[in-house]
């Protein structure tokens, strides 16, 4: 897939215990990316945050948390993120969600299989 040089960041910071029909949020919204051919998807889990309450989410060992912050991001074209957002705005009850142009530099897939 070849992305042209600009392109947009869908950024969405969820709660790790976030759900869509019963498997984990950041799950759902991968496979939705996935199945509309999106470039691709990242998930990062955060070891400390906070959102709107202010409540502090945290890994370290005296306050495990069970909802640490996850942070998904998808770089495709604008009109290939369009075709995402319904889903986004319906799945997505609390977070936050971002979009930003970028500018891609290189995105490029090792064809040979070892």
């Amino acid at each position: 897939m070849k992305i042209p040089e600009e392109g947009y960041l869908l950024r969405m910071f969820i709660g790790e215990s976030d759900k869509w029909h019963g498997k984990p949020l950041y799950e759902a919204i991968v496979l939705k990316a996935r199945e509309l051919h999106l470039a691709g998807a990242t998930v990062l889990r955060g070891s400390m945050g906070f959102g709107a309450h202010s409540r502090l989410h945290t890994a370290k060992i005296l306050r495990l948390s069970e909802d640490l912050p996850i942070v998904i991001e998808i770089v495709d074209r604008q009109e290939k993120i369009e075709e995402l957002m319904p889903f986004i705005d319906e799945a997505v009850q609390e977070g936050l969600v971002t979009l930003e142009r970028v500018q891609v530099i290189r995105y490029r897939a090792n064809n040979s299989r070892e």
